[in-house]
């Protein structure tokens, strides 16, 4: 029994080896690579965000509406206080936003060329168009062509630059928030820095930019709730009635950032509480102002891409309107006539975004010049995976 549990199968046969499979000829490589399926692609390519698209469309219009109301406000007040208003957070809102899409900048050489291709060649081109402008609308054949001395709208591109160059030292440093802040203060109490590069403009508007660079996705997420929205309704309307009363009382060229407080005639220590008193009501504004942009697509949402265009552009019109005498005229100075100019303001500068000014001025905004960089294989394999 015993020998039997040992071997239970001990006086069957072995079975024999059962048959290979018969497998079809392998075909020659050239018909192997037809048969075989295109290779999937594992990263998808990276999309838009509309969120920001819209944010950037809607900061622009109101960059536009601040200098189309900026000849009312002697007129009135209202127009005034919305220039305020507006003034406050508008850039700060841009350079928040371009901040928080520059945190990837390490330098790299396909970085650098879109640095330079993005802001360099813009700030050069429209900095000589700019100065011809001015010579034919001004009348004044002896204005000089300064690439250190930004006019009017220029001043932007040349800080982004020299912020963007910048982000790898933001990134290494312990305090980065309160480090920009501090330049931003001894800034304001330093009216020896002069006007190349606008450099106070610069400095001053730094931190905004450097905050930006340390921002999150859920940072983004926080202002977009409900409850953030609601609270920012009360938040704007009490900043609107300060804004009215603060028209007669307050220099709006604080706004701008471009002057110390010496310069503007005020003790230094002003310069100290005023900076820091606008940074954090531009930082309240500009989280108000992000808690009602849209999260969805909407028809605007395309234009975000085309802000640069309507920046730059818009400036002919901005200082074309000033050189012409346009608000000479009765009508600009009612009621109406300052909604009919905001609205004016608000159309030009969403046809100045659109896709068929973005290829008209393409070779000015973003030209390739390939014949000025070297070869980068690096660069050529990363567009080679993006066309597939």
């Amino acid at each position: 029994m015993s020998r039997q549990l040992e071997q239970p199968h001990s006086s069957r046969a072995p079975l024999p080896p059962a048959a290979p499979t018969a497998q079809p000829p392998e075909p020659p490589p050239a018909e192997r690579h037809a048969q075989d399926p295109a290779p999937v692609r594992v990263e998808k390519q990276k999309q838009r965000d509309p969120y920001f698209d819209n944010a950037k469309y809607l900061a622009i219009v109101l960059v536009a509406l601040g200098h189309s109301w900026e000849p009312l406000r002697d007129g009135s007040r209202a127009a005034g206080a919305l220039y305020i208003f507006v003034y406050t957070f508008h850039m700060p809102a841009f350079m928040v936003i371009s901040g928080y899409f520059s945190r990837s900048f390490q330098g790299k050489p396909h970085q650098l060329k879109r640095l330079v291709t993005g802001v360099a060649v813009p700030y050069v081109v429209f900095e000589v168009v700019y100065t011809f402008f001015k010579r034919w609308a001004d009348d004044d054949p002896e204005q000089p062509i300064s690439l250190l001395d930004p006019w009017y709208l220029t001043w932007f591109l040349g800080a982004l630059f020299i912020w963007r160059l910048t982000t790898p030292l933001w990134k290494t440093v312990r305090w980065p928030v309160a480090l920009s802040l501090a330049i931003a203060v001894l800034a304001s109490v330093s009216p020896d820095i002069g006007d190349d590069m606008d450099l106070q403009r610069v400095l001053q508007f730094m931190p905004f930019f450097v905050i930006g660079l340390f921002l999150k996705p859920e940072h983004f997420d926080l202002v977009r709730r409900r409850s953030a929205r609601l609270l920012s309704i009360p938040v704007t309307l009490v900043s609107l009635v300060v804004a009215y009363w603060a028209v007669e009382r307050m220099n709006a060229v604080w706004f701008y950032h471009r002057d110390s407080a010496q310069e503007m005639g005020a003790p230094w220590w002003v310069g100290v509480i005023m900076t820091l008193a606008l940074f954090g009501c531009s930082m309240v504004l500009t989280a108000c102002f992000l808690a009602w942009v849209p999260r969805r697509k909407m028809w605007f949402t395309a234009l975000g891409a085309g802000t640069l265009y309507g920046y730059l552009l818009h400036g002919f019109f901005a200082k074309g309107s000033r050189f012409g005498d346009w608000y000479d005229a009765d009508w600009t100075q009612t009621p109406a006539g300052a909604v009919g100019v905001t609205c004016i303001g608000a159309v030009l500068i969403t046809l100045l975004c659109t896709p068929p000014v973005q290829r008209m001025f393409r070779f000015t905004m973003e030209p390739k010049m390939t014949w000025a960089f070297r070869h980068d294989p690096a660069d050529a394999a990363r567009r080679r995976m993006n066309s597939k």
